[in-house]
This record gives C-alpha cells, sequence and structure tokens, in this order.
C-alpha cells in the first residue's frame, strides 16, 4: 500500500483533468442551449399566415444554417395534439452540475486544509470547511428560491426579487471572502450560483413543464402560472451564467482573489459581467443600448487598474541576493510541492535552473499577488518575498 501513496497525487490530477474536461463539455452544451432559447425568445415575430395563428402559434423564426433552413415556432400554450416525440432539454443542466460538483468534491473538499481554509483569513479545521462550503450551496439556494416564492408574482415583483437577490449575492460574497481562502471564496460563488441555476431546473422549469402536459392530456387548460414560473427563473439563469463562467475560471487569476478586498473585485467583476448580457439580451429584442457594455467594460478596466501591483524599488544599499540564497528559499517553502514526484501545475523548482526558468512565475506568484505558497502553508516570511523580488528585478542570476 505504501508504494502506491506517491501515486496518489498523479492519480487524483488524472481524476480531477477528465471532470474538469467533461464539466466543460456539458457546460458548453447548458449553456448554449440556455443562450440559443434566449435569443429564440427575444426574436420571435408574430406570424402573418392565418392557419399558424389558428393552431396558436404566437411566435415563429426563419433561420439558415448548415446549408438548411430552419422555422422554429412557439405556441402560446401548447399545441392542441402533442408530438410523440417531445425533447426535453434536461441532461444539459444535471450533468453539469453533478461533473462540477465531482470536481469541486475531488479538488476542493478532499483536500480542505489546503485549498478551502486559509488561517490568515478564518481558522478552521478541515471537517468545518467542509461542512461551511456544503452549507453554502444548500443556503444559497434556499434563500434564492424564499425570495422568489415570497415576491415573484406580485406585482412589480421581478424587480424585487432582482434587487433582493443582488442584495442577498453581495452579502454572500462577503461572507465566503471572509470565511475561505481566496481562490475557493470565489469557486464557492460561483458553484452556489450554479447550483441555483441547476435547481431552477429541477424543482421549477422542468416540473411546470410535466404539469402543463400532465393537464393537456388529461383534457384540462393548463394553468398559466407554470409558464410563468419557468419563464422567470429562466431569465435569472441567463443572468447568472455570465458570473458563474467568471467564478470557476478565476482560480487561474490569482490578482483577483488574492487581493485583500477580494470580495468587491468578485462583485464588481459579475456587474461588468450581467451589463454585457443585458446589452445582448437587449439586442435580441431589436433595443441596441451601449450604455450597458460601455459601463460594463469601464468597471473591468476600473478594476484592471486598481489590482495593477505597485512597482517594487529595492533600497540602494540592499545587497544582491545570491542564487544560493534563493535556492535555500524554495527548497524550504517550494519544493515540497514542486519536485520530481509532486509537480503541482507541471511546475518543477528543485534545482536551479527550474528555479531560473520560472523566475517571472515566482515573482508573480510568490512576491506580487503573494498567492504561492497557497495560504501560506510553509510560512514564507515577507523577508524572504523580498529577497525573491531583488533577485529577479536583479536579472535572476545564477
Amino acid at each position: 500500500m505504501e508504494t502506491l501513496l506517491p501515486l496518489l497525487p498523479y492519480v487524483t490530477d488524472w481524476l480531477a483533468m477528465l471532470l474538469r474536461w467533461l464539466h466543460l463539455i456539458v457546460g458548453i452544451a447548458w449553456i448554449g442551449a440556455s443562450f440559443y432559447f434566449v435569443w429564440l425568445d427575444n426574436s420571435l415575430k408574430k406570424p402573418q399566415d392565418p392557419a399558424l395563428l389558428a393552431k396558436g402559434v404566437s411566435g415563429e423564426l426563419w433561420a439558415v444554417h448548415g446549408g438548411g433552413f430552419y422555422n422554429p415556432q412557439k405556441y402560446l400554450n401548447a399545441p392542441a395534439q402533442l408530438p410523440p416525440d417531445l425533447h426535453w432539454f434536461i441532461w444539459e443542466s444535471y450533468s453539469t452540475w453533478l461533473s462540477g460538483f465531482a470536481l469541486f468534491t475531488v479538488v476542493y473538499l478532499f483536500n480542505a486544509n489546503t485549498f478551502l481554509v486559509d488561517p490568515n483569513v478564518f481558522a478552521m479545521s478541515s471537517t468545518t470547511a467542509v461542512l461551511a462550503a456544503l452549507g453554502f450551496l444548500v443556503a444559497g439556494w434556499l434563500v434564492y428560491d424564499g425570495i422568489c416564492r415570497t415576491l415573484g408574482q406580485r406585482p412589480g415583483g421581478d424587480r424585487k426579487v432582482a434587487w433582493l437577490v443582488a442584495l442577498f449575492v453581495t452579502l454572500a460574497t462577503w461572507v465566503a471572502c471572509h470565511l475561505f481562502a481566496g481562490r475557493a471564496a470565489f469557486l464557492l460563488m460561483g458553484a452556489m450560483l450554479g447550483t441555483t441555476m441547476s435547481a431552477n431546473v429541477f424543482f421549477w422549469i422542468i416540473p411546470g413543464q410535466r404539469k402543463v402536459i400532465a393537464s393537456m392530456k388529461a383534457g384540462q387548460t393548463p394553468d398559466p402560472i407554470h409558464g410563468q414560473r419557468a419563464k422567470q427563473r429562466s431569465v435569472h439563469n441567463t443572468y447568472f451564467t455570465l458570473p458563474v463562467l467568471f467564478a470557476m475560471m478565476s482560480n487561474h487569476y490569482s490578482m483577483t482573489y488574492a487581493h485583500p478586498h477580494n470580495w468587491a473585485v468578485l462583485l464588481l467583476i459579475m456587474l461588468a459581467s450581467v451589463l454585457i448580457r443585458q446589452f445582448f439580451i437587449l439586442k435580441h429584442k431589436g433595443v441596441v443600448n451601449w450604455r450597458y457594455p460601455a459601463a460594463g467594460v469601464a468597471l473591468l478596466l476600473g478594476v484592471a487598474v486598481w489590482l495593477a501591483p505597485a512597482p517594487v524599488k529595492p533600497a540602494a544599499d540592499t545587497p544582491p541576493v545570491t542564487m544560493a540564497e534563493v535556492k535555500a528559499i524554495v527548497d524550504q517553502r517550494c519544493v515540497m510541492c514542486h519536485n520530481a514526484q509532486i509537480a503541482n501545475k507541471n511546475i518543477r523548482l528543485d534545482s536551479a535552473e527550474a528555479i531560473r526558468a520560472n523566475a517571472l512565475l515566482i515573482q508573480q506568484q510568490a512576491v506580487l499577488s503573494r498567492t504561492m505558497p497557497m495560504n501560506n502553508a510553509t510560512g514564507i516570511t515577507d523577508a524572504e518575498r523580498a529577497a525573491l523580488g531583488r533577485w529577479v528585478q536583479a536579472g535572476a542570476q545564477p
């Protein structure tokens, strides 16, 4: 058994890679279908053919793609005769959530002490961190669903729901960034919103459609409330999509989640993505308002300027840092995760040559963004970070 232990990180990396690949594939399918139907719903035009109107067609669209012509039609309620083959858009959502949760489990929950916990943010045990993370996902759905249930069908409910959900997301972002390591906090916010999106499909959109079909088969008139609720949750999902995508990819960009005010960074970037998404939603309806993407881009540029690292100017009398000093720091603080047996992110730092080859990466991760070692698990000091920075700025001399 002991001889297999060195292979565990390798096997885990393969499992994480395959799950990430699967998550990406099914996520593309879900988001693509979601974007397509939002576009389609906003692009349909009232048919001119009396026969279509008589059949209950409320909107249609002619499109050309792949050498053929397509004519999708939307019925206000449902056709008088249900077709024998009715496609349900179900597996895309469920597969995305299941693969994402499996990946989250393998990478974060199984390594909670490394990925979830940062004692400098909030000291807690691995077990507490795992339970808190799972509770965060459940609580996110319960609060959001409670808001929609309480206010969603009241006069002016959509606007009230939007403001309350925005307030809740703000609060949840602040809480996540003050409980978990920055990298995990960003991912958890994406996972919370992604869980909400999939739960919307599971608890409201699909059940509502099933009730409509059951009513039709029983010869009854479907209750329009099911379609209204499904539409409302579907619209929410399309606004959540871009914030979720950023949160999921943010772990590759430490300058965002490692900032002292990372909760504000995440909120501003998510807001920018919502503004940009709003532009496209309106554009599908024939309304072009450039103020939305302009505001979104301005926010992103503002965040980029805000996060830009200040140049470090060593004192004139500071002695140069030698390779021997650098290697001593790296051997003590970094090599345990970047060696021949365990090369996280495929990076080795167990030789002077490897250290010089990754000098700029060391400066970015250990000196400027200060994200490595992760959660400072090895206790690197500010003086050691400064020494690494001076060595890189001096040309990373051998």
